[in-house]
C-alpha cells in the first residue's frame, strides 16, 4: 500500500510537471512573438531607403510598413499572419517585398483581408509565394505598383465565392502584373474602377473568372493563359480594352465562356486563341470592337452575340471545327464579317474559288440549323455530338428551307490565315520543382495549338478542292 507521503510526492510532482509545462509552453509562445516583434523593430526601427534582409524562419503575426523600405526574404523565411485582417500592409510608398512565404490571412472579405494590402504607390513585390490566404495582392488606391513573379494559390478547400481574388484592384491605376501564377482564387485578376493597367505573361487557372474587369478603360494584357475556368475573362462596363496574343482555353462547365463581352466597347483583340471552350466568346451590348488574327477553334459555340451587340467587326481570323459558328438572340447583331475587302476563314466554307483571289466566290452564311433548333428545343442538345445532328446541317445547305439569320461573310478566305505565337515558356523564379513541367507542357501545348488547327483546315480544304 502507498502511504499518506508517498501520494503527497506524487501530487507534488505532478504539480510541478503541469507548471513546468506552462512555463515552456509560455516560452514557446514568448519565442514566436519576440520573432514577431524582432522583425516589426526592425522595420520601425529602420531609416526611410534602408534594406532589410531578413533570414530563414517564421515570423509570426502581421507586419505593417509605414515608411519606405525594401525587405528582402531568404530562402525559407516565412510570413505567417495571426488568421485576422492582412498579414502584410504597406502604407509607405516606393518599397520593395520580394524573395518571401507569405500565409494565414484573415478571413472577411469586407475587410479585404489578403496576404498583401497596398494602400500606397510605386512598390514592387516579387517572386513571393503566397497561399492560405483570402485575397492575394489587395491594391486600394494604389497606384504605380509593379507586381511580378508570384505564385498565388487560395483556398481551395473552401467554396469559390468564399474566396477572394488572386489580384485585386480598386480604384488603382498605371499598375503592370507580370508573370504572376494564380490557381483556386475567385477571380484571378478582378481590376474595377483601374484605368491603364498592364498585364502580360501571366497564368491562370482554375477558377471562376481568370480576368474580370468592371468600369476599367484603356487596360492592355498581352500573352496571358487563362485555362480550366468557368470563364477565362470578363469583360464588362469597359472601354478601350486591347487584347493580343492571350489564349483562353479549355473553360468549360455550366454557363462556361472564353471571353464575355458585357458592355464593352471600342477594344481590340489581336493574334488571341480561344479554343475548347463551351462558348468561345458572348457579347452583349457590346458595340464597336474590332477582332482580328484569332483562332477560334473547336469551341460548342465559336461566337453568341445579343442583338444589341452592333457594329463590331470580324476579319481575317480562323474560325475552325467549332460545332457551331454562331448563335444569335434576337434577329440580327449589325456585325460587319470582312474589312479590307477580306472576310474570315471558315472551316465549314464549301464554295469556290475561280480567280484564284483567295477570296471565295460564295458568300459564307455564318449559320447551323441544328443549333437553331436546339434553342426552341433544349433536350435536343443530348443529339449535339451525332451524325444526325452532322447530317442536318449537311441537308440544310443544300436546300435551305428554314430561315436561320441573314449574318454572311462576303469576302470568305480560302485558306487560314497564318498566325504567329510565341512559343517560349516562361521562366519563373518561383519554386518549379512541382510544378515546371506542366507548365512548360501547357505554354507548348497552347502553341501548337494554333499550327495544329491550322495545319489541320488547310489539309482539309486542299482534299476539297482536288475532289
Amino acid at each position: 500500500m502507498r502511504t499518506a507521503s508517498s501520494i503527497g510526492k506524487s501530487l507534488v510532482d505532478s504539480v510541478q510537471g503541469i507548471v513546468l509545462i506552462a512555463v515552456l509552453a509560455c516560452f514557446g509562445f514568448a519565442q514566436l512573438a519576440n520573432a514577431q516583434n524582432v522583425l516589426q523593430q526592425r522595420i520601425d526601427a529602420s531609416g526611410p531607403g534602408d534594406t532589410l534582409l531578413v533570414p530563414a524562419g517564421t515570423y509570426q503575426g502581421n507586419i505593417l510598413i509605414q515608411k519606405r523600405a525594401a525587405l528582402i526574404g531568404s530562402e525559407g523565411a516565412i510570413l505567417r499572419g495571426d488568421g485576422q485582417g492582412s498579414v502584410v500592409t504597406i502604407t509607405a510608398d516606393s518599397c520593395l517585398l520580394r524573395g518571401f512565404t507569405i500565409e494565414h490571412s484573415g478571413v472577411m472579405l469586407m475587410n479585404e483581408d489578403a496576404a498583401i494590402l497596398l494602400r500606397s504607390s510605386g512598390n514592387m513585390i516579387e517572386s513571393n509565394r503566397l497561399q492560405d490566404m483570402l485575397f492575394g495582392i489587395y491594391l486600394l488606391r494604389s497606384h504605380g505598383n509593379v507586381i511580378r513573379d508570384n505564385k498565388i494559390t487560395g483556398r481551395r478547400d473552401r467554396e469559390v465565392g468564399e474566396r477572394g481574388s488572386g489580384i485585386h484592384i480598386y480604384d488603382s491605376h498605371h499598375n503592370r502584373l507580370i508573370r504572376n501564377t494564380i490557381t483556386f482564387a475567385r477571380d484571378g485578376f478582378y481590376i474595377q474602377n483601374a484605368n491603364h493597367t498592364w498585364i502580360e505573361d501571366n497564368e491562370v487557372s482554375n477558377l471562376r473568372y481568370g480576368l474580370h474587369y468592371m468600369y476599367a478603360d484603356s487596360n492592355t494584357f498581352l500573352r496571358n493563359t487563362f485555362s480550366d475556368n468557368v470563364a477565362g475573362a470578363a469583360i464588362m462596363y469597359s472601354r478601350g480594352i486591347v487584347m493580343r496574343k492571350n489564349s483562353f482555353i479549355h473553360n468549360r462547365g455550366f454557363a462556361s465562356y472564353g471571353i464575355l463581352f458585357q458592355d464593352c466597347h471600342e477594344m481590340i483583340a489581336d493574334s488571341n486563341i480561344v479554343a475548347d471552350n463551351v462558348v468561345g466568346m458572348f457579347f452583349e451590348a457590346s458595340t464597336n470592337n474590332l477582332f482580328r488574327h484569332n483562332v477560334v477553334a473547336q469551341n460548342n459555340v465559336a461566337l453568341q452575340m445579343f442583338a444589341n451587340s452592333t457594329s463590331n467587326v470580324f476579319t481575317e481570323n480562323n474560325f475552325v471545327d467549332n460545332l457551331s459558328p454562331l448563335t444569335i438572340v434576337g434577329k440580327a447583331t449589325g456585325s460587319i464579317w470582312n474589312a479590307g475587302g477580306r472576310g474570315n476563314y471558315w472551316s465549314t466554307y464549301d464554295g469556290y474559288d475561280l480567280d484564284h483571289d483567295g477570296i471565295g466566290d460564295v458568300p459564307m452564311k455564318i449559320e447551323n440549323v441544328f443549333n437553331y433548333l436546339e434553342g426552341r428545343q433544349p433536350n435536343l442538345r443530348l443529339y449535339l455530338y451525332s451524325p444526325a445532328s452532322q447530317a442536318l446541317a449537311a441537308t440544310t445547305k443544300a436546300f435551305p428551307i428554314i430561315d436561320i439569320n441573314h449574318e454572311t461573310d462576303n469576302r470568305p478566305l480560302m485558306r487560314p490565315v497564318p498566325m504567329r505565337f510565341s512559343t517560349t515558356p516562361r521562366t519563373s523564379v518561383t519554386d518549379n520543382r512541382d510544378n515546371g513541367v506542366p507548365r512548360k507542357a501547357l505554354f507548348l501545348g497552347i502553341s501548337f495549338l494554333g499550327g495544329f488547327v491550322l495545319l489541320a483546315a488547310a489539309w482539309k480544304r486542299r482534299n476539297q478542292e482536288t475532289l
